[in-house]
């Protein structure tokens, strides 16, 4: 069955795919085709290792986690250091490379400023892989870029708030499903903490119908003769009655006191 998770993966992988099509999809001059391709596998190389290194699905794992059992897995989740540190790096290489490979003229063409996107999509990965500073600071390095080859409007226009806004977004996204990680976590808790209290009475009433059953066998037939006598016992009876009483005073005090042996 296939998992959410890898559900995601495989579509963050479809999109880096269209994003880097795009960037071989060359529809103008350029000057040094061979930085393009490289920039474009740097990129395609970063996403895949921001997407698959130290990233786990829970669903694979042998051990059931001890409980809370729906604890957020924050610390399987994060981004290795290395990794966020290449994004970073990516971050800068990319966008610089791909400005410099074509003319001048050229430097607002699709194949070109693709990377806008597509840094802004690898900022997502960074911050859903919880690494929210490294995130924004690859969204403040992109925007410096940016600004310098193309402008302040020019970059905004062609995806720079584009990819602000998916950065933000996806910080919101995971703050709310951590809170909904936890707030289900406390259910549970609160779920077996009930379920072990529902099972502590369903004990308590099942000893204490035992308790009954016994103080009826063994009292029940001195009761009933001193109740038809009217108190009227013989020696015999009185001593009887006073043994029903201790065995049920004993019973009671000290669990299993009186057995067979």
């Amino acid at each position: 069955m296939i998992s959410v998770r890898r559900l995601l993966i495989g579509l963050a992988f479809a999109f880096t795919a269209y994003l880097a099509v795009r960037g071989l999809w060359w529809t103008g001059p350029f000057t040094e085709p061979l930085v393009l391709v490289a920039a474009v596998a740097l990129y395609v190389v970063t996403t895949g290792v921001a997407l698959l290194w130290g990233n786990r699905d829970p669903e694979d794992d042998d051990v059931t986690p001890d409980a809370p059992g729906l604890a957020p897995r924050a610390s399987s989740d994060r981004m290795p250091l290395a990794a966020a540190l290449m994004a970073l790096g990516t971050t800068v290489v990319v966008p610089n490379a791909l400005s410099l490979a074509v003319p001048r003229e050229a430097i607002e063409e699709p194949y070109v400023v693709w990377y806008l996107g597509g840094i802004g999509a690898l900022m997502v990965i960074v911050m859903v892989r919880r690494r929210p500073i490294f995130a924004w600071v690859g969204i403040g390095m992109l925007a410096a870029i940016s600004w310098f080859w193309l402008g302040i409007l020019d970059a905004l226009e062609k995806g720079l708030v584009g990819s602000i806004l998916w950065v933000g977004l996806a910080q919101l996204l995971v703050m709310l499903t951590d809170r909904a990680a936890k707030d289900t976590a406390k259910l549970v808790e609160l779920q077996r903490a009930a379920s072990a209290w529902q099972a502590a009475h369903t004990v308590r009433q099942r000893e204490r119908r035992v308790q009954i059953q016994r103080a009826l066998s063994v009292a029940g037939p001195v009761l009933a003769r001193t109740i038809a006598q009217g108190g009227a016992l013989t020696p015999d009876e009185r001593v009887e009655a006073r043994l029903a009483e201790g065995s049920l005073r004993d019973e009671l005090r000290g669990a299993r006191l009186l057995d067979d042996a």
